[in-house]
């Protein structure tokens, strides 16, 4: 009785192996959904959307986005890493939900260099210091001369936890600088307000402060990114100004639960460099001043814990808590 009911177990395991190589080396063989932590209609939004786009096209499946806002981006990367392994749920990975978010207590309910395999980073696109083209520094190189002859006098658009706001105090803690922080619930309304002059100025994304700086409403005095932005060639960047090796990018790029088997791991990352290495994707995408990387998973996956551990320090040190 033994013997049979090991050679049935023996028999069923040995069905199984080729079958989940099969179901492998066939995937997709039906719809995948790719969750965005953040509500339709933002920059998330519209980078998962292009994901969904360009493996539909490579994969010749559906790849559909569902939108699980909420908590900072928490709520839907929390579902996603719980979801079964099977490549049939996948994340929009992010600085906020991915990176920033673990530098707050309490800690989120999952880790992601533990919980996730990380495919590949899309693109990303630097913050943009601007003020008001009344504030007297013409140059970054003016303004921090400014600010640290005038401490507590300099007041910036702060949407709490945001990538601008912990790259204000990124820039704060390297440079030494003294600065004053005004809360506003989106950046929106902050943005306004430094283009009708009420606060001098604040960093913020590259894409969204385009058309002001093209209209003269504002003027731009660094970028984050390591190197000089195309959309941005004049303006220099924090790194070449003094400090070296600072680098603070908004990004967006694929994961998929741990666990994933490796060929279907494999087939993704390969399908996302394929899908942006389109010259016309590149373009649409470049002209609104992203970078697109469509990086192989050991690199993304190494970024992710550089950021982790670059965001938690800088979170830690500001003091910086969730609202």
């Amino acid at each position: 009785m033994k013997k049979r009911n090991f050679l049935a177990v023996a028999l069923a395991f040995a069905t199984a192996l080729p079958m989940a190589a099969f179901a492998q080396a066939d995937y997709p063989n039906k719809p995948v959904k790719i969750i965005v932590p953040f509500p339709a209609g933002g920059t998330s939004d519209i980078m998962g959307r292009l994901i969904a786009e360009g493996l539909s096209k490579q994969l010749k499946q559906p790849f559909v986005v569902d939108n699980k806002g909420g908590a900072g981006g928490a709520i839907g990367t929390d579902q996603v890493a719980k979801a079964p392994p099977d490549g049939y749920t996948l994340l929009l990975t992010g600085i906020g939900s991915n990176a920033i978010i673990h530098g707050f207590t309490p800690k989120p309910p999952y880790d992601s260099n533990k919980d996730f395999v990380h495919i590949s980073e899309l693109a990303a696109g630097p913050n943009v210091l601007v003020v008001n083209p009344e504030f007297p520094a013409k140059t970054f190189k003016e303004f921090i001369a400014w600010v640290k002859a005038n401490p507590g006098k300099f007041s910036y658009g702060q949407v709490n936890a945001s990538s601008g706001h912990v790259t204000t105090e990124y820039l704060k803690q390297v440079a030494g600088l003294d600065m004053v922080g005004i809360p506003y619930k989106g950046g929106a309304p902050a943005l306004n307000d430094v283009v009708a002059n009420q606060i001098p100025g604040m960093f913020t994304n590259q894409d969204v402060v385009q058309p002001f700086i093209k209209a003269g409403k504002l003027r731009a005095l660094v970028v984050t990114s390591e190197k000089r932005n195309p959309l941005y060639p004049d303006v220099p960047t924090v790194a070449e100004s003094g400090y070296p090796g600072f680098s603070a990018v908004s990004w967006t790029g694929l994961s998929a639960p741990k666990g994933t088997p490796k060929p279907i791991v494999d087939k993704l990352e390969a399908a996302m460099v394929a899908a942006f290495s389109d010259p016309a994707v590149r373009a649409k995408m470049e002209a609104n001043g992203f970078v697109v990387l469509a990086s192989k998973s050991p690199d993304f996956t190494k970024f992710v814990a550089d950021e982790i551990a670059r965001w938690s320090k800088v979170v830690q040190t500001a003091g910086i808590k969730l609202d």
